[in-house]
């Protein structure tokens, strides 16, 4: 289903595909962490917990900056073999009771919790219990209203693109 273009979508898009790009070097740096990690645990018998620390938190940076990426190329998981079976018409109305019903309240509860979460941590300075564990736990826990922020941005835009092939000009 090709959906039309809005003011919004325009705006809010070359910024998620922009993120989403250089959140694919997230992944090359996370893959060199963990080829580091490996050749020194088993080659010469020494972990390093911060490397450990270092591939979860990469891990959750890819994966939160990459949520409003995905939405935007709609490169998420959906029930294809139901979905591409359906008329345009039928997947746009999908689409918007998905976003409206679903998407959105969940990004809602996600940022009403997150907020107080990160704000809580940077209020303890919290640090990592492990030691030689990294300092600055609020910073990774971050990541967590930001990128539900970004899938934010992403599904109002899908949802102004989804309207205005339902209904007509939106801009």
């Amino acid at each position: 289903m090709e959906l039309p273009e809005t003011a919004l979508s325009r705006l809010v898009d070359p910024l998620l595909i922009k993120i989403g790009q250089w959140t694919s070097y997230v992944w090359v740096l996370l893959m060199s962490i963990i080829v580091i990690n490996v050749v020194l645990r088993y080659v010469f018998d020494e972990g390093r917990i911060e490397f450990e620390e270092i591939q979860w938190h990469l891990y959750s940076i890819g994966f939160l900056l990459g949520l409003g990426y995905a939405l935007k190329t709609d490169s998420h998981i959906r029930v294809d073999v139901l979905h591409e079976r359906f008329s345009p018409g039928l997947q746009a109305w999908m689409e918007l009771y998905g976003i409206v019903l679903f998407l959105l309240p969940f990004i809602g509860l996600v940022l009403i919790f997150a907020v107080p979460f990160v704000a809580a941590s940077y209020e303890l300075s919290e640090i990592s219990n492990s030691p030689g564990g990294l300092p600055f736990r609020w910073a990774i826990k971050a990541a967590l209203p930001l990128g539900f922020g970004l899938l934010l941005l992403a599904a109002c835009s899908r949802l102004s693109q989804v309207w205005k092939f339902l209904f007509g000009k939106v801009e």
